[in-house]
């Protein structure tokens, strides 16, 4: 039987121990289904119920002889069950039929990890946003500071990315989640529907629509491709840690252990080390989806190009996707978020990213918005420029009230509140 497994386990879903396992289910399953619509004998049932088993070992003999692994395996198991009851067994199947039903309930148990995952990582920021919802911090664009917004609301977006990604896996997995069991060229020559309809129902998934031998590959390629973007979704929030945890900017840093060192060289170090592995894995994730959108041409109705794309992609990516989650979740439960560096990044130049508000200020005074613009965009870069004070600068056209009303956090965030309501 399959066991369960938990997001340790997860590589031991493709383990060669482990697919054969599936394989048996998927065989056992198709038993069930001849008997429950009496096309096979009870005593026949029983029987194979009772000892159809498989040994990894003895199937790699035979597959060094015949050059098959489903040949192989159903040789072995059929070595079990006994001569008598071995022709219930794969009873008008083709391999693909065990192959691709099987290859469903891998990426089925896979998935189930990878999304309790996602629900922790997901849990874990929305916590951290709901926490920094009011610290204020420099929204930025192109890389240069712009204007005011909290660390709480730029943690969110990260969180809206992620549930999207959550979405998007399963919507493709809905796609995946189907079986094939229609013999040769799928046109159930050997075998009827109902047996496929039965067989699915045991095992949890859909009838496929149609299968050519194979379920077309556009479904895996698909979720291969939601895979690769919760890669990119995780990177996006990775490269932004990185970012922050420049010297320049100093507003959040990775968790530092005890006796934890950054450099051979350099006593002094503390890199952003998980993030940066982050990106780099995060790569391999989309390569893989690369391969997998051309695994979708094949010849005719089948060919086995696709399967040696599959044994390594579908690996690895599930598997890369469960240990991203995971530390990407430990990365942001261990963050060191400064918002005294902040606020001090904030009033850089003497608080020059307050320009907007001193421009809306001027042309409310009356001016036109092309003389207000020029007005406050000299005073702004004369501050840039000179390492002067913007604030200090703009006391030339303002009086003190208008002054505290210009340079004002909370103007900024009148909204925040609004935002964050759609998401509790």
């Amino acid at each position: 039987m399959i066991p369960r497994y938990s997001r340790e386990d997860i590589s031991k879903i493709w383990e060669l121990n482990s697919k054969f396992s599936y394989y048996l289910k998927v065989e056992l399953a198709v038993v069930e289904a001849y008997y429950r619509l009496g096309q096979i004998p009870e005593t026949a049932y029983n029987h194979i119920l009772k000892t159809a088993d498989f040994n990894v070992d003895r199937i790699d003999e035979i597959e060094k002889i015949v050059n098959h692994d489903v040949i192989a395996f159903l040789t072995c198991v059929n070595e079990y069950v006994g001569k008598d009851f071995s022709g219930y067994i794969h009873k008008g199947l083709t391999s693909s039929d065990v192959i691709d039903t099987a290859f469903a309930l891998q990426i089925k148990d896979a998935t189930d990890i990878i999304l309790k995952d996602l629900d922790e990582v997901l849990n874990t920021i929305k916590t951290l946003a709901f926490k920094y919802k009011d610290t204020v911090c420099i929204g930025r664009s192109h890389g240069i500071g712009a204007e005011v917004i909290t660390f709480g609301f730029k943690l969110l977006n990260w969180y809206d990315m992620l549930e999207r990604a959550k979405n998007r896996i399963e919507y493709t997995l809905n796609d995946i989640l189907r079986g094939q069991i229609s013999g040769p060229v799928g046109t159930y020559s050997n075998i009827e529907p109902e047996i496929e309809k039965l067989t699915c129902e045991i095992l949890g998934l859909k009838p496929a629509k149609i299968s050519t031998q194979i379920i077309a590959r556009d479904v895996h390629s698909a979720y291969i491709s939601a895979l690769s973007i919760l890669g990119s979704v995780i990177e996006n929030a990775a490269v932004e840690i990185r970012h922050l945890q420049r010297w320049e900017v100093a507003e959040v840093e990775e968790g530092f252990k005890k006796g934890q060192k950054g450099s051979s060289a350099m006593p002094h170090k503390k890199n952003p080390i998980a993030s940066e592995n982050l990106s780099g894995l995060a790569r391999v994730l989309r390569a893989n989806s690369v391969a997998a959108m051309e695994n979708i041409t094949l010849w005719h109705e089948r060919d086995i190009s696709h399967s040696s794309v599959e044994r390594i992609i579908f690996p690895d990516s599930t598997i890369l996707a469960d240990y991203m989650l995971s530390r990407f979740n430990s990365t942001i439960e261990n963050l060191a978020i400064k918002p005294q560096n902040m606020i001090n990044n904030i009033g850089k130049y003497g608080d020059i990213i307050f320009s907007q508000s001193c421009l809306l200020k001027l042309i409310e005074k009356g001016l036109t918005r092309e003389a207000a613009y020029e007005i406050v965009q000299k005073e702004a870069l004369d501050a840039f420029n000179n390492n002067g004070s913007f604030k200090e600068n703009m006391h030339h056209h303002f009086t003190e009230d208008e002054i505290k009303e210009c340079f004002n956090h909370q103007k900024y965030l009148k909204n925040i509140d609004k935002i964050f309501e759609r998401f509790k």
